[in-house]
Parts: structure tokens; sequence; C-alpha cells
């Protein structure tokens, strides 16, 4: 039988950086994740949901394309604001470049129980 394929998403606050380790490869893209007066949660997680289009109930419907929700309502998902990643800009989620968050998507949703996210 063939081998599961595991996928590591590491996340560095301190460095607003994404490592991705899978059977497709290893990247290495900025992120932002949250600004002053947010948290991003930090730890060990696993994708619960996977949205190719999720409207934020919070967040006045800003649209989150590309959404790999990790806890509670915090997801990697998709940004417009590329001026913004390697630097905290959200409201705590983890954004990545539409492109980034698209390849990331399609790597994820094909073994979502094979795949760990860790937040540090």
């Amino acid at each position: 039988t063939p081998a599961a394929a595991q996928t590591d998403i590491t996340i560095s606050k301190s460095h607003q950086l994404m490592q991705v380790d899978s059977d497709q490869g290893t990247y290495q893209w900025p992120v932002s994740t949250a600004r002053r007066g947010y948290t991003t949660p930090t730890g060990t997680f696993h994708p619960y949901s996977l949205q190719t289009m999720h409207y934020s109930k919070k967040y006045d419907n800003a649209p989150m394309p590309n959404s790999i929700f990790f806890s509670g309502g915090y997801a990697i998902h998709a940004t417009p604001h590329t001026g913004n990643l390697g630097r905290p800009a959200s409201h705590g989620c983890v954004r990545l470049s539409p492109h980034n968050a698209s390849y990331l998507y399609n790597i994820v949703k094909n073994h979502p129980g094979e795949t760990t996210i860790t937040i540090r």
C-alpha cells in the first residue's frame, strides 16, 4: 500500500514565515499573523475544515479565499493585501498571497488528515 502523504506546515510568528514540507516539495513563504491587540494561537493543530471561499461573519463578510481552518475561527487563507506580508497585520488568521494560498490549499485538500500545522 502507498504511504500516506504527510504535510507539515510550520509558521513562525517572530519571523512572519511559513515553511511547508510535503511530497510536493519544500516551500517558504511570507505570512501575516495577528497585529497588536489580536492573537494568532500557538501550538500544533490539524485542519478541520477547508473552504474554497469563506466570508467572515465576524469581520463584515470579509472574503477568505482558500481557507484552511485549524482552531476555532482561525484559518490560513489568501489576502489581497500582499504588501503587508512579512509583518503582523491580521485579526488572528494566517494570511498568504493568493497564489501561495491556492497552492497550499490544493496540497492540503488531498490529505487533510495527514496535515499538521505548528505555530510558534
